[in-house]
């Protein structure tokens, strides 16, 4: 079986990597984690349900670990567990294995990890200093973990929403054609031309055709920071280069140059985030030692929950520019 299989490339697998990703997973992961891809994929059958079932096994044992006062190879086994939880969505966008259950088995694996690394930590520390704040410091980074990915979906939810009013108000003019006179004031149309009741004479005998005309708003409503976040850094919604004159002579500003130059490295504008944050908990401030747990930790959190206001407040502005659609109600039809 193996003989048959297909022999992959490196540029296979980099072709798999997400367009945009944290920079701990691009400068510190992937480069790793790609190359154990290609092995598992042209040598091994495995699957990429079992590879988050093995990162699952590993973020246990690293709980275990952190749980016996051991942080160094509770560290080093959350890395692997990491790496490897990322080597599962490329084998599955590579040899298109994925499957839904192995999104939610992710999902919910990752979430396992977490926590069970967080109670593990907390309580390593705790029975070895007898230092109530670690354990506070446990709850509070499970905590905010659980409200990252229970607020991700909805605010996946809103985007999704206002896409679709906006879609909605780019749709096309709908008419309903009924058969009857018009009622004094009602728009009816004729000839291609829309009259209103009290001119219908004027049309001959169109005021028998009734077209209940539905109108909606053509123009797009947009935000910049929320809805257009991912688009090109180096570009204006125009299609210009921003911080140019119209000869060209300016060059581009700082924050611009410096989004173009994390764009080129697939690294999302956004410096803190969750993976980020995980690392600083579980990899860095663990290696570092237990002096750095605490103010490690809070630190990371702290940076952590501005990234999550910043872009609650983006999509509050977004969903107050474009509100939701009323429901477009049925044109009364009158028989003749």
């Amino acid at each position: 079986m193996l003989e048959r299989m297909r022999a992959y490339s490196l540029d296979d697998v980099h072709a798999t990597r997400k367009r945009k990703d944290s920079w701990w997973t691009v400068f510190l992961v992937d480069p790793v984690a790609c190359r154990l891809t290609l092995l598992v994929a042209n040598h091994t059958s495995i699957t990429p349900n079992g590879l988050t079932r093995f990162s699952l096994i590993l973020g246990m044992c690293s709980a275990i670990c952190f749980a016996s006062g051991r942080l160094v190879a509770g560290a080093l086994l959350f890395y692997v567990s990491f790496m490897v939880d990322c080597m599962d969505g490329k084998i599955a966008r590579l040899k298109g294995t994925g499957t839904a259950f192995g999104l939610w088995l992710d999902y919910v694996g990752d979430r396992i990890r977490v926590v069970c690394c967080a109670a593990g930590l907390a309580s390593g520390q705790y029975v070895a200093t007898g230092d109530v704040s670690y354990v506070l410091l446990g709850a509070g980074v499970a905590v905010l973990d659980l409200f990252r990915y229970v607020n991700a979906p909805q605010m996946k939810r809103v985007r999704e929403v206002v896409k679709e009013n906006r879609l909605g108000r780019l749709a096309p003019v709908e008419s309903v054609v009924t058969v009857g006179h018009p009622r004094p004031g009602e728009a009816t149309v004729a000839a291609g031309h829309t009259v209103h009741a009290g001119h219908a004479g004027h049309a001959g005998h169109a005021g028998h055709v009734r077209h209940v005309e539905v109108i909606t708003p053509r123009e797009p409503l947009r935000v910049a920071g929320f809805e257009n976040r991912d688009e090109n850094p180096g570009e204006g919604r125009d299609g210009k280069r921003a911080g140019r004159g119209p000869r060209g002579g300016r060059r581009p500003k700082l924050p611009r140059r410096f989004g173009r130059l994390l764009a080129r490295h697939r690294v999302r504008t956004h410096l803190i985030s969750g993976i980020e944050f995980h690392a600083a908990v579980f990899v860095v401030a663990p290696l570092i030692g237990p002096v750095a747990l605490v103010p490690l930790s809070v630190a990371a959190g702290v940076l952590l929950l501005l990234n999550e206001v910043v872009l609650i407040y983006r999509m509050w502005l977004f969903a107050r520019v474009v509100p939701v659609m009323p429901l477009v109600q049925k044109a009364p039809r009158v028989s003749v």
